[in-house]
């Protein structure tokens, strides 16, 4: 057999292990990402290769934490942030009698970074005790990693000094713990978006960096479960490398750069 050659039979068979679609991810990237991680540990095959997570435990899980991409840090994107504090908040205020009955959800949340975030940049109006936001990702491992809530100064680069001051005490050379407090505001739940059911009646849903590895029928769906998961005037955050060409047909109208409301 040609080396990697049997692609087709590892997706189907993969999915029956994980309910992993990978279908749903864009092939060439997905497959050198794959072939990748699989040579490392000394396959030559994707069958052969899922053989072997199918009883190493160990292997299986990071390998399921290196194919959900866990790419994230607080801040990503500043001037993302400055918009949602200065202008979405603001908006959704408008409709909202009570600003501590918004629902949020962190729809591919990683380690934590964006839903702590959204914590942090809440707190600005309300104080902890009244903030609550849904953070979902497929990855259990790094969703425990956020539970956690122990980052490296490189995570946190882009954070303001109000906010790390604030919020993070310095429990190593290079490690920062958040507070309890902030973590207390978060609760974390297991989600595949290709798969599973979303939360309903959300006022803003953020899913960001995550959906430039789709294919575009898979952005389609969750494009459309957004919409129906969305309050009317709810909002949807998305990534600085991504945009909806056609908001219209989810129901949204462009708010701004990369902020669409349903309507």
């Amino acid at each position: 057999m040609e080396k990697f050659s049997d692609y087709e039979a590892f997706k189907a068979a993969f999915y029956k292990l994980s309910f992993i679609d990978l279908n749903l991810y864009k092939e060439k990237q997905m497959k050198r990402r794959i072939t990748s991680f699989a040579e490392k540990y000394g396959h030559s095959s994707f069958c052969g290769f899922l053989e072997e997570i199918k009883v190493n435990k160990e292997i299986y899980g990071l390998f399921i934490n290196y194919l959900t991409i866990n790419v994230s840090e607080f801040f990503r994107n500043p001037v993302q942030w400055e918009l949602f504090e200065k202008k979405i908040i603001p908006e959704v205020s408008q409709y909202k009698k009570n600003l501590s009955s918004i629902r949020i959800w962190s729809s591919a949340c990683s380690t934590g970074d964006e839903p702590y975030t959204v914590v942090m940049i809440l707190n600005k109006f309300l104080p902890l005790e009244k903030i609550k936001i849904i953070a979902t990702d497929i990855d259990i491992d790094a969703m425990n990693k956020a539970k956690a809530g122990i980052y490296s100064s490189r995570s946190l680069k882009e954070l303001p000094d109000e906010f790390l001051k604030k919020h993070f005490i310095k429990i190593g050379e290079e490690l920062y713990q958040i507070s309890d407090k902030v973590r207390n505001c978060v609760e974390f739940r297991q989600l595949n978006l290709l798969r599973d059911p979303y939360p309903a009646d959300m006022d803003i849903i953020l899913c960001r960096n995550v959906l430039i590895y789709f294919t575009e029928e898979a952005k389609d769906y969750i494009f459309a479960e957004f919409s129906k998961s969305l309050s009317k005037n709810g909002v949807l955050f998305i990534g600085s490398t991504e945009q909806i060409i056609n908001y219209q047909r989810f129901g949204f109208r462009s708010l701004d750069t990369f902020f669409y409301q349903k309507i």
